[in-house]
């Protein structure tokens, strides 16, 4: 990644759109303690530090996926900005979930509606307990461990480790779709080609 070093952001842009999709991963490299110093001056209601690094990590991918230089802004200025944008719209939407008036919730204690026999069972008994065998849960639940997704990233393509990177942060299919410029079709065949491998590492 050294190569990238004395090569101008917005010079990098270009090649990125042009195929070489190496350079996301450097810039994303590049710019991550950016976006740990804004998180770490912000606060998100009811989250972590980390849910803020992750919210201003896709705020970078925008930034690199939207950026022009006929702004006449330079690429870092305009990636700031995205990030802080980023942030900023995830807490607003923290405060909103937070300042809920208290009779929008139900109660899962509480019996719920329908016949008498029906009445009696409270919501909370109702809700189906995670399976744990699920795929989802086994390849790309918050479990795995980072050897085996390290391990996992080095059988990857570079689409392929963008799109469990996303995927990892919780980010729905439309959203990876418009961030790396694919069809939702391919984004879902990423993840299929990601299962496979990551059952075969499973499997060893």
């Amino acid at each position: 990644m050294e190569k990238y070093d004395t090569i101008a952001d917005e010079q990098l842009i270009l090649e990125f759109r042009k195929g070489n999709s190496e350079i996301m991963d450097y810039l994303m490299v590049k710019y991550k303690s950016m976006v740990r110093k804004k998180a770490r001056a912000m606060y998100l209601i009811g989250g972590e530090n980390e849910d803020l690094i992750q919210e201003g990590m896709i705020g970078l991918i925008k930034a690199v996926r939207d950026f022009s230089p006929s702004q006449g802004a330079s690429f870092a200025s305009f990636a700031e900005l995205c990030v802080s944008r980023q942030m900023y719209t995830a807490i607003e939407a923290s405060k909103r979930k937070k300042h809920m008036p208290l009779n929008s919730y139900i109660s899962l204690y509480e019996a719920g509606e329908g016949t008498d026999e029906e009445k009696k069972i409270p919501l909370i008994d109702t809700i189906e307990p995670v399976v744990e065998n699920n795929p989802e849960t086994l390849y790309f639940g918050r479990e795995m461990t980072e050897v085996f997704v390290e391990e996992l990233k080095g059988n990857l393509s570079a689409l392929e480790n963008h799109v469990l990177y996303l995927h990892l942060m919780g980010t729905d299919y439309k959203t990876i779709a418009e961030l790396l410029g694919k069809s939702p079709k391919a984004i879902d065949n990423a993840l299929q080609r990601i299962r496979g491998k990551a059952e075969k590492l499973l499997a060893r």
